[in-house]
């Protein structure tokens, strides 16, 4: 019996000894923008995320496509701008959206799949068809600890099977949700964020409290009471994720697979205050972005290239060996007619072209080139956030100016429910359209001008619209014919607006 013990052991040994190469975590918070230490985040207790930045790239230019969830969920897995691939809105309930049937192609867990990886997901989904968007294994776990997350998927990661592993790791952190606050000082009373009511903890977490008067306040907020009371739930939120992150690392160095995997971490969009989600300003778009590849020997640095979420499937894929450089898609590809031959429920005509080549690159060659380029322009494409809030939007943006162009301006800005019941926008709101609202009052926040024209390099705060400044009427030009060519290349069939509003 003792024998078959000690062999059982040495077989296993063996299996985490020599467990396959080139594993991949993507970890991808909800809501959350670069709060972070190693952004420079004066009080942010995130030791983990730290650390991997640390030990690998650091990039200080990353930036969503959209400020919505599913929207922007859909981008991340599919390579595509949300307006190519069909998730223009929420997936959840009566919003219905859902991506086209030939993305089926380009999929990241399906293309991971077929390059040779087993694929798994645990935590938000968010997205649909999930035929499209389909893992081999899901795991559930509450995407509020990040720590019993890490814990559910430790049989995954250390599985003895023999295929390198691709693991979709989602929280539900920092997002708005689980009631209020109702110690707080002020009449209004601030969201929760998914924290505990009354100081309480999640299981296995050590919860970290913050103070209203150490939180800074972001540009896009305004210096109030309220604004503090929902910041310090949100800075709690967003170190309760980072104790999932010190837990996934924890598991990896056990299975003596920390050195053997990809970590990538970002947010799904910016933080859930009015002035950052479901807005394409910087609040909105800028995310956090750590790459710690441990087969890049050049690691610790920070890097100032652009780069978008369009960016990641292709870089994922890459890493992985199975991106074909000269199509820009995957090397072996799924015809999607035939791939949807299985499914008959599915009309054709949902089937739309084929679609060979991603709208990101990947950015593996220059993780360790803290001044290579990667995009000269970031390109960003909002539709709907929830159905009822139709309110396009397009973004050009290089690191001289940012034009926004809102293609339905005569219509005040329509906001998420939630955003629109935030204590810190409520305060505001209440007092008057005159009342500051970040670098706004409260009304020309709601009522928008068709464009928007922002001198980034000296104006990050998008303070100063320049777009009826004749002085930078070449400029502004110029940047709508630049807009209007990423339209066209990227198929945006909101481009007949040009033309006919």
């Amino acid at each position: 019996m003792r024998l078959n013990f000690i062999a059982l052991a040495a077989a296993f040994s063996f299996s985490v000894l020599h467990a396959a190469e080139k594993n991949v975590v993507f970890f991808i918070t909800d809501d959350e923008s670069p709060t972070l230490g190693c952004y420079g985040d004066p009080v942010a207790v995130t030791p983990a995320i730290d650390a991997l930045a640390a030990d690998g790239t650091l990039f200080l230019n990353a930036f969503a496509t959209t400020a919505s969830c599913s929207a922007s969920r859909s981008v991340v897995m599919s390579g595509l701008h949300n307006h190519r691939n069909g998730q223009y809105g929420h997936q959840h309930s009566y919003h219905k959206f859902s991506s086209f049937h030939n993305v089926v192609s380009l999929s990241l867990p399906r293309v991971m799949s077929i390059a040779g990886y087993r694929t798994g997901h645990i935590g938000k989904y968010h997205v649909a068809p999930e035929q499209v968007y389909r893992y081999e294994t899901y795991m559930k776990g509450s995407g509020r600890n990040a720590v019993e997350m890490a814990n559910k998927a430790k049989d995954f990661i250390t599985s003895d099977d023999q295929r390198p592993f691709f693991l979709y790791f989602a929280t539900s952190d920092p997002h708005r949700g689980g009631g209020k606050d109702g110690t707080a000082a002020s009449e209004l009373k601030p969201d929760l964020f998914g924290n505990k009511p009354n100081k309480g903890s999640h299981a296995g977490v050590d919860e970290v409290f913050y103070e209203l008067d150490e939180v800074p306040i972001p540009h896009f907020l305004s210096e109030t009471q309220e604004t503090r009371e929902e910041l310090i739930q949100y800075y709690q939120s967003v170190s309760r994720i980072d104790q999932g992150v010190a837990r996934l690392v924890e598991i990896l160095k056990e299975a003596n697979l920390y050195d053997k995997t990809m970590i990538v971490f970002t947010s799904d969009h910016g933080m859930a205050f009015a002035g950052g989600k479901t807005t394409v300003y910087e609040g909105g778009l800028k995310v956090p972005f750590v790459v710690r590849n441990p087969y890049e020997e050049n690691r610790g640095l920070k890097h100032n290239a652009l780069i978008s979420h369009i960016d990641i499937t292709p870089s994922l894929l890459d890493f992985a060996g199975g991106l074909d450089q000269k199509t820009n898609g995957p090397k072996r590809i799924v015809d999607h007619k035939e791939f949807w031959k299985n499914f008959p429920e599915v009309g054709k005509d949902n089937l739309g072209p084929a679609l060979t080549s991603y709208h990101g690159k990947s950015w593996i060659s220059i993780l360790g080139q803290p001044d290579a380029e990667h995009w000269d322009n970031i390109f960003a494409s909002h539709t709907f956030h929830e159905i009822q809030m139709y309110y396009p939007m397009r973004v050009i943006r290089d690191k001289k100016y940012k034009l926004i162009w809102n293609i339905a301006y005569p219509l005040p800005y329509p906001f998420a429910s939630d955003l629109w019941a935030a204590s810190s926008f409520q305060a505001q709101f209440q007092r008057s359209l005159d009342a500051p609202y970040g670098q706004k009052s409260v009304g020309e926040y709601i009522n928008r001008p068709q464009f928007e024209f922002f001198k980034i390099d000296e104006d990050p705060y998008e303070a100063k619209n320049l777009a009826s400044d004749p002085a930078h009427r070449k400029a502004l030009i110029e940047y709508q014919e630049k807009m209007k060519t990423f339209q066209k290349s990227m198929q945006d069939p909101w481009i007949m607006k040009w033309d006919y509003e």
